[in-house]
């Protein structure tokens, strides 16, 4: 634990150019990894039949559900795979009832230690998480003391935020830990709603409209 403090201490340490240079490189393998795997995913009918996306995570047992969990947990506090995309494979492969569920599981633990990582390492933990251009453009609402906390609750249910990095803001303030779970517990289940119910209809749509 002590080595891991010391490579984040560097890590905050780092200039703005380096950090800008590492976000964009993560970003970059973020979605070279993802394209990898949806290509790979589509060739093996993956991503066009339910079933054979049931199959496949069915084939891992219970360690399957853990490992989409897992998944889940590091979007959250690592944003390198769009969550997004991780809500709708949860939908396609468990179904509409069990993957709202583990979505919603994984995406809340995440949340719990990404606001953990946060509240020890602070604003340059945080500044490693987003560009400078949407850090600048939320920090000041730490100036805003009690309406951060209204600020919040209203962006952690609109479905299109930067709710991660959010979630890290969080920890600059005073909201306490228990403040800020009972918040990501109650407004959380709406917008992965909204992201896995909303985004599988649109691609549903999307395919039948080019592929019938």
């Amino acid at each position: 634990m002590e080595k891991f403090d010391k490579q984040i201490e560097k890590a905050t340490q780092m200039s703005p150019k380096t950090k800008k240079w590492i976000a964009n490189g993560i970003s970059v393998f973020g979605l070279i990894i993802t394209a990898i795997i949806t290509i790979w995913a589509y060739q093996e009918g993956l991503l066009t039949d339910t079933q054979k996306m049931a199959n496949f995570i069915g084939q891992f047992g219970l360690w399957g559900t853990l490992i989409f969990i897992l998944i889940q947990i590091s979007q959250t506090v690592i944003p390198i795979i769009p969550g997004a995309l991780t809500c709708v494979a949860g939908v396609v492969i468990y179904g509409y009832a069990w993957g709202l569920l583990w979505n919603y599981v994984g995406i809340v633990i995440g949340c719990a230690i990404l606001f953990k990582l946060a509240k020890r390492y602070g604003k340059g933990f945080v500044r490693l998480l987003v560009s400078d251009k949407t850090y600048n453009k939320y920090i000041g609402w730490l100036d805003e003391g009690d309406r951060y906390e209204r600020f919040f609750i209203f962006m952690m249910i609109f479905p299109v935020s930067p709710a991660d990095f959010l979630c890290a803001l969080a920890a600059l303030t005073k909201m306490t830990f228990k403040r800020y779970m009972t918040i990501i517990i109650l407004t959380k289940p709406f917008s992965i709603f909204v992201y896995s119910y909303g985004l599988t209809k649109l691609i549903e749509i999307v395919y039948n409209f080019f592929v019938h």
